[in-house]
C-alpha cells in the first residue's frame, strides 16, 4: 500500500483554488454541492462539473499531476486548470463513471 500524496497535492490545489474562487464573481461559483469545476483544453478552455469523488481516483490523479507541472497552484483560470486535450479529459472521466 502506497502513500497517497496525490491526494495532498489535491487539497492543496482546491485550497488555493477556492481563495480565488472566493474573489471571483458569484456566476462562476454556480457548481452544485459534491462537484467541482475544471477547466479543460488548450488554447480555449471548457469548464466541466466533475464529481469530487473522482478527485482520488489514479487516472483524474494523473491529470491533477499535469496541472501541478503547468501551473503549480497559481491557475490561470482562477480554478482548476487541467492543460490536456479535451478528447483526453473525456476519455478519462468516461472510463471513471463505469
Amino acid at each position: 500500500m502506497g502513500v497517497r500524496l496525490p491526494g495532498v497535492l489535491a487539497k492543496q490545489i482546491f485550497r488555493q483554488s477556492a481563495f480565488v474562487a472566493s474573489k471571483a464573481s458569484s456566476a462562476s461559483l454556480d457548481v452544485p454541492k459534491g462537484y467541482t469545476a475544471v477547466y479543460v483544453g488548450e488554447g480555449r478552455k471548457k469548464r466541466f462539473l466533475v464529481p469530487v469523488s473522482y478527485l482520488n481516483h489514479p487516472s483524474f490523479q494523473g491529470l491533477l499531476s499535469m496541472a501541478e507541472e503547468e501551473f503549480g497552484f497559481d491557475h490561470p483560470m482562477g480554478g482548476l486548470t487541467i492543460p490536456c486535450r479535451e478528447d483526453i479529459f473525456h476519455n478519462v472521466i468516461s472510463n471513471l463513471s463505469r
